[in-house]
Protein backbone atom coordinates (compact mmCIF):
# COMPACT_ATOMS: atom_id res chain seq x y z
CA UNK A 1 0.00 0.00 0.00
CA UNK A 2 0.99 3.57 -0.53
CA UNK A 3 1.11 4.26 3.17
CA UNK A 4 3.51 1.38 3.83
CA UNK A 5 1.12 -0.48 6.09
CA UNK A 6 0.36 -4.16 5.86
CA UNK A 7 -3.02 -4.91 4.23
CA UNK A 8 -4.06 -7.00 7.16
CA UNK A 9 -3.12 -4.40 9.78
CA UNK A 10 -5.96 -2.49 11.34
CA UNK A 11 -5.87 1.33 11.50
CA UNK A 12 -5.28 3.03 14.86
CA UNK A 13 -8.71 4.25 15.92
CA UNK A 14 -7.59 5.37 19.36
CA UNK A 15 -6.40 8.84 18.22
CA UNK A 16 -7.68 11.70 16.09
CA UNK A 17 -7.11 11.24 12.38
CA UNK A 18 -4.35 13.12 10.55
CA UNK A 19 -0.59 13.31 10.49
CA UNK A 20 1.59 13.55 13.56
CA UNK A 21 5.11 14.51 14.59
CA UNK A 22 7.39 11.52 15.04
CA UNK A 23 10.36 12.23 17.31
CA UNK A 24 12.19 9.10 18.52
CA UNK A 25 12.60 8.45 22.22
CA UNK A 26 16.35 8.41 21.64
CA UNK A 27 16.08 12.14 20.85
CA UNK A 28 13.72 13.04 23.67
CA UNK A 29 15.83 11.12 26.21
CA UNK A 30 19.18 12.45 25.00
CA UNK A 31 21.33 14.85 26.98
CA UNK A 32 21.22 17.29 24.06
CA UNK A 33 17.41 17.57 24.22
CA UNK A 34 17.14 17.65 28.00
CA UNK A 35 19.68 20.46 28.16
CA UNK A 36 17.59 22.73 25.94
CA UNK A 37 15.60 25.69 27.15
CA UNK A 38 11.79 25.46 26.93
CA UNK A 39 11.84 27.86 23.97
CA UNK A 40 14.30 25.66 22.03
CA UNK A 41 12.25 22.54 22.75
CA UNK A 42 9.14 24.26 21.39
CA UNK A 43 11.01 25.31 18.25
CA UNK A 44 12.18 21.73 17.67
CA UNK A 45 8.50 20.70 17.43
CA UNK A 46 8.03 23.34 14.72
CA UNK A 47 10.94 21.85 12.78
CA UNK A 48 9.63 18.27 13.04
CA UNK A 49 6.12 19.43 12.06
CA UNK A 50 7.37 20.41 8.59
CA UNK A 51 8.73 16.96 7.63
CA UNK A 52 6.80 15.16 4.85
CA UNK A 53 8.84 11.98 4.11
CA UNK A 54 11.12 13.48 1.44
CA UNK A 55 11.99 17.06 2.44
CA UNK A 56 14.39 16.71 5.37
CA UNK A 57 16.73 19.57 4.60
CA UNK A 58 14.17 22.16 3.53
CA UNK A 59 12.57 23.08 6.87
CA UNK A 60 12.07 26.80 7.52
CA UNK A 61 12.66 28.75 10.71
CA UNK A 62 12.19 32.26 9.38
CA UNK A 63 10.09 34.82 11.17
CA UNK A 64 7.82 35.11 8.13
CA UNK A 65 6.93 31.42 8.40
CA UNK A 66 6.82 31.11 12.19
CA UNK A 67 4.84 34.32 12.62
CA UNK A 68 1.70 32.53 11.47
CA UNK A 69 2.24 29.95 14.22
CA UNK A 70 2.55 32.43 17.09
CA UNK A 71 6.26 33.22 17.00
CA UNK A 72 6.52 37.02 16.94
CA UNK A 73 9.93 37.69 18.49
CA UNK A 74 12.85 37.48 16.09
CA UNK A 75 15.25 37.49 19.02
CA UNK A 76 13.56 34.49 20.67
CA UNK A 77 13.61 32.57 17.36
CA UNK A 78 17.29 33.30 16.81
CA UNK A 79 18.26 32.26 20.35
CA UNK A 80 16.29 29.00 20.22
CA UNK A 81 17.65 28.19 16.76
CA UNK A 82 21.22 28.69 17.95
CA UNK A 83 20.58 26.24 20.82
CA UNK A 84 19.27 23.56 18.45
CA UNK A 85 22.28 23.90 16.13
CA UNK A 86 24.72 23.78 19.05
CA UNK A 87 22.97 20.71 20.45
CA UNK A 88 23.34 18.91 17.09
CA UNK A 89 19.58 18.43 16.67
CA UNK A 90 19.27 20.43 13.45
CA UNK A 91 21.70 21.27 10.63
CA UNK A 92 21.66 24.35 8.38
CA UNK A 93 21.64 23.22 4.75
CA UNK A 94 21.20 26.60 3.04
CA UNK A 95 22.44 29.95 4.36
CA UNK A 96 19.81 32.62 3.93
CA UNK A 97 20.55 36.14 2.72
CA UNK A 98 18.78 39.40 2.04
CA UNK A 99 16.40 40.41 0.69
CA UNK A 100 14.15 37.35 0.64
CA UNK A 101 16.18 34.13 0.76
CA UNK A 102 15.41 32.07 3.87
CA UNK A 103 17.70 29.49 5.44
CA UNK A 104 16.93 25.75 5.22
CA UNK A 105 17.37 23.20 8.00
CA UNK A 106 17.32 19.43 8.47
CA UNK A 107 16.68 17.17 11.48
CA UNK A 108 19.71 15.13 12.45
CA UNK A 109 17.77 12.05 13.58
CA UNK A 110 16.77 11.37 9.94
CA UNK A 111 18.73 10.92 6.74
CA UNK A 112 19.31 14.05 4.66
CA UNK A 113 17.07 13.93 1.58
CA UNK A 114 18.39 14.65 -1.91
CA UNK A 115 17.15 18.14 -2.72
CA UNK A 116 18.56 20.59 -5.22
CA UNK A 117 19.68 23.94 -3.89
CA UNK A 118 21.89 22.93 -0.95
CA UNK A 119 25.00 24.95 -0.19
CA UNK A 120 28.32 23.48 -1.23
CA UNK A 121 29.60 20.61 0.95
CA UNK A 122 26.28 20.41 2.84
CA UNK A 123 25.91 16.67 2.27
CA UNK A 124 29.48 16.06 3.42
CA UNK A 125 29.11 18.24 6.55
CA UNK A 126 25.74 16.77 7.58
CA UNK A 127 26.08 14.16 10.34
CA UNK A 128 23.16 11.98 11.25
CA UNK A 129 22.80 11.48 15.02
CA UNK A 130 25.10 14.40 15.88
CA UNK A 131 23.04 15.07 19.00
CA UNK A 132 24.38 11.85 20.57
CA UNK A 133 27.84 13.44 20.95
CA UNK A 134 26.59 16.17 23.27
CA UNK A 135 27.62 15.38 26.87
CA UNK A 136 25.06 15.79 29.63
CA UNK A 137 25.06 19.12 31.40
CA UNK A 138 25.80 19.34 35.08
CA UNK A 139 22.60 19.06 37.04
CA UNK A 140 21.64 22.17 38.88
CA UNK A 141 20.55 21.75 42.49
CA UNK A 142 16.97 22.70 43.34
CA UNK A 143 16.32 26.31 44.39
CA UNK A 144 15.89 25.39 48.05
CA UNK A 145 19.34 23.77 48.12
CA UNK A 146 20.88 26.89 46.60
CA UNK A 147 19.29 29.08 49.26
CA UNK A 148 20.45 26.82 52.09
CA UNK A 149 24.00 26.71 50.69
CA UNK A 150 24.08 30.49 50.43
CA UNK A 151 22.86 30.92 54.00
CA UNK A 152 25.44 28.44 55.26
CA UNK A 153 28.20 30.25 53.37
CA UNK A 154 27.23 33.62 54.81
CA UNK A 155 26.62 32.36 58.35
CA UNK A 156 30.05 33.56 59.50
CA UNK A 157 29.25 37.08 58.28
CA UNK A 158 26.20 37.47 60.53
CA UNK A 159 26.81 38.79 64.10
CA UNK A 160 26.05 36.41 66.94
CA UNK A 161 23.30 38.67 68.26
CA UNK A 162 21.66 38.81 64.82
CA UNK A 163 21.15 41.60 62.36
CA UNK A 164 19.54 44.89 63.21
CA UNK A 165 17.77 47.38 61.06
CA UNK A 166 19.30 50.86 61.35
CA UNK A 167 17.13 53.44 63.15
CA UNK A 168 15.39 55.91 60.92
CA UNK A 169 15.25 58.68 63.58
CA UNK A 170 17.92 60.15 65.91
CA UNK A 171 18.43 58.47 69.26
CA UNK A 172 17.07 61.55 71.08
CA UNK A 173 13.92 61.54 68.97
CA UNK A 174 12.55 63.95 66.45
CA UNK A 175 12.07 67.64 67.09
CA UNK A 176 9.80 70.18 65.50
CA UNK A 177 11.53 73.31 64.30
CA UNK A 178 10.55 76.48 66.27
CA UNK A 179 8.40 78.94 64.38
CA UNK A 180 10.28 81.98 65.83
CA UNK A 181 13.92 82.53 66.81
CA UNK A 182 15.01 81.55 70.31
CA UNK A 183 15.53 85.24 71.32
CA UNK A 184 12.10 86.22 70.02
CA UNK A 185 10.91 88.09 67.00
CA UNK A 186 12.91 91.03 65.70
CA UNK A 187 11.26 94.46 65.86
CA UNK A 188 12.49 97.61 64.09
CA UNK A 189 14.85 99.86 66.09
CA UNK A 190 12.73 102.94 65.38
CA UNK A 191 9.05 102.29 65.24
CA UNK A 192 7.58 105.18 63.23
CA UNK A 193 4.55 106.88 64.78
CA UNK A 194 1.67 108.18 62.69
CA UNK A 195 1.97 111.65 64.41
CA UNK A 196 4.68 113.37 66.50
CA UNK A 197 4.68 112.68 70.25
CA UNK A 198 3.66 116.32 71.00
CA UNK A 199 0.73 116.15 68.59
CA UNK A 200 0.00 117.38 65.10
CA UNK A 201 1.12 121.03 64.60
CA UNK A 202 -2.09 122.07 62.92
CA UNK A 203 -4.22 120.50 65.61
CA UNK A 204 -2.29 122.29 68.39
CA UNK A 205 -2.53 125.71 66.69
CA UNK A 206 -6.17 125.42 65.80
CA UNK A 207 -7.18 124.01 69.17
CA UNK A 208 -5.28 126.76 70.97
CA UNK A 209 -6.85 129.47 68.84
CA UNK A 210 -10.31 128.09 69.33
CA UNK A 211 -9.77 127.86 73.05
CA UNK A 212 -8.75 131.54 73.23
CA UNK A 213 -11.65 132.58 71.04
CA UNK A 214 -14.36 130.52 72.61
CA UNK A 215 -13.39 130.96 76.28
CA UNK A 216 -11.92 134.43 76.67
CA UNK A 217 -13.34 134.89 80.19
CA UNK A 218 -11.02 132.19 81.60
CA UNK A 219 -8.02 134.34 80.55
CA UNK A 220 -9.33 137.70 81.89
CA UNK A 221 -10.24 139.11 78.48
CA UNK A 222 -13.46 140.69 77.29
CA UNK A 223 -16.18 138.32 76.24
CA UNK A 224 -16.73 137.88 72.56
CA UNK A 225 -14.80 136.31 69.75
CA UNK A 226 -12.18 138.47 67.93
CA UNK A 227 -13.39 139.87 64.63
CA UNK A 228 -11.83 141.71 61.73
CA UNK A 229 -10.77 145.32 62.47
CA UNK A 230 -12.06 146.53 59.12
CA UNK A 231 -15.08 148.70 59.44
CA UNK A 232 -18.26 146.83 58.87
CA UNK A 233 -16.62 143.37 58.84
CA UNK A 234 -17.57 140.91 61.56
CA UNK A 235 -15.66 137.88 60.27
CA UNK A 236 -13.96 135.80 62.96
CA UNK A 237 -10.21 136.01 62.61
CA UNK A 238 -9.06 133.42 65.18
CA UNK A 239 -6.47 135.73 66.76
CA UNK A 240 -5.47 137.79 63.74
CA UNK A 241 -6.29 141.49 63.17
CA UNK A 242 -7.90 141.12 59.79
CA UNK A 243 -9.74 138.36 58.02
CA UNK A 244 -8.45 136.77 54.90
CA UNK A 245 -10.36 139.26 52.73
CA UNK A 246 -8.84 142.33 54.40
CA UNK A 247 -5.46 140.82 55.38
CA UNK A 248 -3.70 143.18 52.95
CA UNK A 249 -4.47 146.05 55.37
CA UNK A 250 -2.03 144.58 57.89
CA UNK A 251 0.91 145.67 55.72
CA UNK A 252 -0.55 149.22 55.49
CA UNK A 253 -0.87 149.44 59.30
CA UNK A 254 2.70 148.28 59.64
CA UNK A 255 3.94 151.03 57.29
CA UNK A 256 1.97 153.63 59.18
CA UNK A 257 3.43 152.46 62.48
CA UNK A 258 6.93 153.11 61.13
Amino acid sequence: MANGRSPGKRRDTGRDPGGFVAIPFSVLDSAAYMGLSPMAKALLIEVARQYHRDDNGRMLLSRAYLGGRGWYSAGAIQQAKAELIEAGLIHETVKGCRPNKASWYACTWRTLDKIEGYDMDTERAFERGAYRKIPPKEKRPPPSALVNAKLKKNAALIPTHGTESPPIVPVHGTESAPTVPAHGTIRPAFDPLPVPVHGHPLEVTISGALESCLDPASKGEDAGAPTCKHAGCSTLTLGRDYCRKHRHLESADAEAAR
